[in-house]
Parts: C-alpha cells; structure tokens; sequence
C-alpha cells in the first residue's frame, strides 16, 4: 500500500472518530462525570482520532501533585568505604593522626512521589511507602504553589495513605466506580515519574483482580500497559472521563523502568480505607473468623464440585461470626452478600470491606448441597493470627500416602500443641511431595474423617485403594488447608 493511500485512510478514519468524539461529546455533557474543584472537565468520549486525551489530561493534571518527603538516618559512625580500612588512610586520618575520619551520626534521606487531591480543602490520597517515616512533606501543584503536607493516617496492608494540606477550592479529581472497569479500555497513568512533574502517559487497562503478587496483603490490582516508573507511586489512573479509577502503585521491572506492566490499586478500595483514615485514623475491616484457600482441580474433585470457582473455608475460628452462623471446615463460599465469588483473594476483600455490624448471606455447598446462611459481620481484630512418639513409615504403600512417615502430634514441639498426626518425612518423588505435603504439617483430617492420633491414621490410610485420592486437611504455620493427593 502507498504512503498516500494509508495517509488517506487514516485521515478518514480521524475524520469519522473526531465526528465520532464530538457527538459523544454533546451527548454526554449532562453526564455525571465530572471533576469537581477549581478546575472542571466535561465528559468526553475519547478514542483515536477524537483530540479528547489532551482534553481529560488539561482537566486532570492540577489535581495530581508532586510529593518531596525527607528524613532523618542515623547511622552506625563507621566508615562505610573500604578505603578507610587501608593502612596509608589509617595514617592520615586514623587514631594515629590525632585527626580521626568520621562520618555522621545522622544523615538527611530525600525522596519523590505522587498524589491526587480528592477534596478542594486538602485531602490527597497517596501511597504509604511515598510517606513513610517521613519528617518533612512537601506537596507541590502544578501551578508552582507549594504547601506543607500532614499525614492523617497510613494503611500498610493496602499502600494507602492520606495526607492534609491548608488550602481552599483546590483542584481535585471526581471519585469513578472501579468496578465497573472493563479490560481493554483506555487508561492514563499522570504523576511525577524520575521527578519530572505532571507526566501523562497513555495506555489500556490490561487485567483486573491481580492479586497473590506479594505486593501487599490485601491485593485486588488493575493492571496497565500504561507507561508507570519510580517517582509515579501515589498518583492517578484515570479513565477517559476524567474520573480517578486508581492509585499507581507498582510496577513490574527488571531494569527498575516502565517494561508495560504496571499496577494500581482500585479507586474503590482506596477511597474505603481514605474514609476510614479520615473518620477515624485507622482502618476498620471487616472479619468473619476463617481461614480459605482457593480450590483446584484436586480438590474440587474431591469435594464432588464440577468446577474450581468459590473459597474453601480450612479452619473456622472459635467464638467468630463464622461459627456462631454454622459455617464449617470444608464447606466452600460460592457467593457472599450476592455477589458471586470466584476465588479467595475477591472473598477477603469483600469481606473486609463490608460495613461492621452487617447482616449477610452467605451461599455454601457443603457435602456437594448447596446451603445458604445468614451472619453478622464484626470487627476484624488486630491480631489475626489463627489459634493455634511413635513414628509410622510406609503406611499406605502403593497408595496416595506412599512415602509419608508421620508420629503423633501430641507433645511434638512443631505441631506446638495441634491435635492430630505430625509428617515427619516425605519421600522424594512420591504423588505426597508433588501435591506439597511438607515436613512439619499436621495431618487433622483424612478424607473428611479426623486423624486425632496415629491409630486414626492407620486406620484410614489402610482403607486406602491403589486407585483411590486422598483428602487431606493439614495445619501449616498456624492456618489451616486442604491438600489433594492423587494415587
């Protein structure tokens, strides 16, 4: 194809979409989205061709601001260079010089980010590691006025922070509803990468729901190709209305540049725990009082489901809401206050953010029935941690538990009081290993029968066919999971 050709088609195509994006445009002004504060924007439908990405970025940027923290290091006094170790250094500089070489005691750590306000008195959301520890906070707009920045409260276990700076009918961005992302849509990314402020960069939202990425405890990520470096954490992700549909928070690097994987946490689950920083300085979750796993194939073969969807519960804690409502270990949530649950990760974060005090219901199978139950959410506690001889070597030979060796767990110092039987051994290469039964599990429960001592084991082990699976539910590091082992 000529050069002329493609430059006409693509003419014709910017022509359609720019009539595309003025119609969409007309249609949409009395729409809802909108940037409130000094500086307002009118929705627009953008796409390629319509001019409107200048127009959100124009409506946008004031409210994202550049955050320059600093603080105090103190240090150990000791050189921290090899030079100083050297003997000719030593002469000048050392004891016997009678002039002896120091380094301070204490020394002064800077650092960038990002943030957006969100309120025209203030407010601005931000990542907790942009202002963590930090002594001094600078917040500067993009209009060059500078402001001195006050922490309202940190939550660590989902990177968010809330900062307060004195000023009136300041630039802010309009909360959007992260929920109702869709992957493939525009996203940008604005923020202050390397320290070059009011950055825009432009991309599409990748994925939704990220999580198990050992990022943060609590995980539910919107993943964007849109370019994201250092300097860009705490900033905004906003859709082509102009809306705040996330914070930035990381990327993924092996270079520490934009590789095209970067990840934000939702504009709904930030502005949950910046309310609950405002209202109260902390965070306020909500807690049920189990322990869940996701299920696999194994599993859910062996607990007689026709697919991996919903969160197997482990462990249901005594005293907790989960129990006073009847939920059991082994019973699977397949829906929680009528939105459907498809793994642990979107269970845990439904739950903490359900409204203390709530009443619920909540769909189970159990036993391959399915069962409904209604409890009431409480307050989740700040410690979350979950309460917590003769050997037998072969047992089950030929079968699923070929290769354990187990002893019973009682004054066993790793079962820490645990009742049931403790895994000693595993052999190398035995279907137990490649299911991932580990030295130090407790063995609670086999096939949905407890295991209270090594006779319970024997007996149920020794019931086992060559052809037969085992289901086993195990405490490992004071939780609580099932383990499915095929033969």
């Amino acid at each position: 194809m000529s050069l002329e050709r493609k430059s006409f088609r693509l003419g014709l195509v910017a022509g359609v979409f720019l009539l595309a994006g003025v119609l969409a445009g007309i249609l949409l002004t009395a729409g809802s989205g909108h940037i409130t504060g000094a500086v307002a924007a009118t929705p627009v439908a953008v796409g390629p061709g319509s001019n409107g990405f200048p127009a959100v970025a124009r409506a946008t940027m004031p409210a994202v601001v550049n955050i320059a923290t600093s603080r105090t290091v103190k240090t150990s006094g000791q050189p921290s260079s090899p030079f100083m170790n050297d003997p000719f250094f030593k002469h000048f500089f050392g004891e016997e010089s009678g002039r002896q070489f120091q380094i301070p005691r204490e020394r002064r750590e800077n650092s960038l980010g990002s943030g957006v306000i969100v309120s025209n008195d203030g407010y601005i959301v931000t990542n907790a590691h942009v202002v963590e520890k930090a002594d001094d906070i600078k917040v500067l707009l993009s209009d060059k006025r500078e402001f001195t920045g006050k922490v309202v409260g940190t939550d660590p276990k989902s990177d968010i922070a809330v900062i307060k700076i004195k000023g009136d009918n300041l630039p802010t961005l309009t909360w959007g509803d992260s929920d109702k992302i869709e992957v493939g849509e525009y996203a940008m990314a604005i923020g202050n990468p390397f320290g070059l402020n009011s950055t825009v960069t432009l991309g599409i939202v990748s994925a939704v729901g990220r999580a198990n990425m050992g990022i943060e405890q609590y995980e539910n990520f919107i993943q964007t190709d849109a370019a994201i470096n250092p300097g860009n954490s705490g900033g905004a992700l906003v859709n082509t209305r102009g809306e705040l549909i996330g914070i930035n928070t990381a990327i993924f690097s092996r270079t520490g540049g934009n590789m095209g994987i970067g990840f934000a946490i939702p504009s709904n689950m930030a502005r949950g725990v910046m309310e609950s920083l405002v209202k109260t300085g902390k965070v306020v979750r909500g807690y049920l009082g189990v322990s869940i796993q996701d299920l696999n194939e194994k599993i859910s073969k062996q607990l007689g489901l026709s697919k991996s969807q919903g969160s197997l519960i482990s462990e249901v804690v005594s005293g907790a809401p989960a129990e006073k409502a009847g939920l059991q270990s082994g019973d699977v949530i397949t829906r929680f206050d009528g939105v459907t649950i498809e793994n642990t990760n979107q269970l845990r974060n439904r739950v903490a953010d359900t409204t203390i005090g709530k009443k619920v219901e909540v769909d189970i199978i159990r036993d391959k029935k399915p069962m409904t139950l209604r409890l009431q959410v409480a307050e989740q506690p700040k410690d979350m941690t979950a309460r917590s001889g003769e050997s037998v070597k072969g047992e089950g030979k030929g079968t699923a538990l070929a290769g354990l060796e187990v002893r019973d767990a009682v004054g066993d110092k790793a079962a820490r009081g645990v009742v049931g039987v403790v895994v000693v051994a595993v052999e190398s290469g035995t279907p137990a290993e490649e299911a991932g039964v580990r030295v130090g599990d407790v063995i609670l429960e086999l096939n949905r029968k407890p295991v209270r001592h090594i006779d319970d084991y024997r007996k149920l082990s020794s019931a086992l066919g060559k052809d037969d699976a085992a289901l086993l539910r195990i405490a490992r590091n004071n939780g609580r999971l099932f383990i499915a082992i095929n033969p």
